[in-house]
């Protein structure tokens, strides 16, 4: 399954000019099976959410959220909520509060703006779920900083997403699933069983270059 799982829509992230609707329509046309939404600091509320998704036919909608941690951005999957987690967060408590709420973790876009990334690892451990591999917001410098640590570290995952703010760069990257995703509790689970390969989608602007991550890249 085919999921673009970081997306920023104009109903709650000011810096997007994706409408919500215009989203799950684009999303449909591009043959994704699933979108996650990660608003800033933001998670959908639940009927706010299944409204969205009954429009949306079989593509599957879900949210997260893109927090603002002290020490750069990390893309979350299945909090209940975000009180225990507000912009300004430390990563090392922000990792605590996913694993106390059996939630997932993504590293958004590493290495981005100089985060020095690979020391947040060694201060903390490969704790992270998945690496951002490929995004629009993921260079080639800092996609091969990233590649260098997951060879390092394999028990992390990769994953790629479009970081879409606006509908033409919706699904230039995504993450292809193993498994039946329809809930997002199937979505956590996948992520953290290291379950997704990082895609390109064909003929899409790709800032990260074409991408065929496999598991066994990391062995090498």
């Amino acid at each position: 399954m085919k999921f673009d799982h970081h997306i920023h829509t104009s109903r709650h992230s000011p810096d997007s000019s994706l409408p919500p609707l215009d989203l799950i329509e684009s999303a449909r046309e591009l043959g994704l099976d699933g979108v996650v939404i990660t608003e800033h600091d933001y998670q959908w509320q639940p009927d706010e959410l299944a409204e969205l998704a009954s429009r949306a036919g079989d593509l599957r909608v879900f949210s997260g959220a893109e927090i603002s941690a002290r020490e750069g951005h990390f893309l979350v999957y299945g909090l209940p909520s975000l009180d225990e987690v507000p912009p300004g967060v430390t990563v090392g408590e922000l990792l605590r509060v996913v694993r106390a709420r059996g939630a997932a973790i993504v590293a958004a876009h590493p290495f981005r703006w100089d985060q020095p990334f690979d020391e947040i690892v060694a201060e903390h451990g490969p704790a992270f779920d998945g690496l951002e591999l490929v995004s629009k917001n993921v260079s080639r410098e800092t996609r091969a900083r990233t590649e260098q640590l997951l060879l390092d570290h394999p028990e992390m995952g990769a994953t790629g997403s479009s970081d879409a703010h606006e509908a033409h760069t919706l699904g230039c990257y995504f993450t292809q699933f193993d498994r039946p995703i329809d809930t997002i509790e199937d979505f956590v689970a996948a992520l953290t069983a290291r379950a997704g390969r990082p895609r390109h989608r064909d003929r899409a602007v790709l800032a990260s270059g074409p991408v065929s991550w496999e598991p066994a890249t990391r062995r090498s």
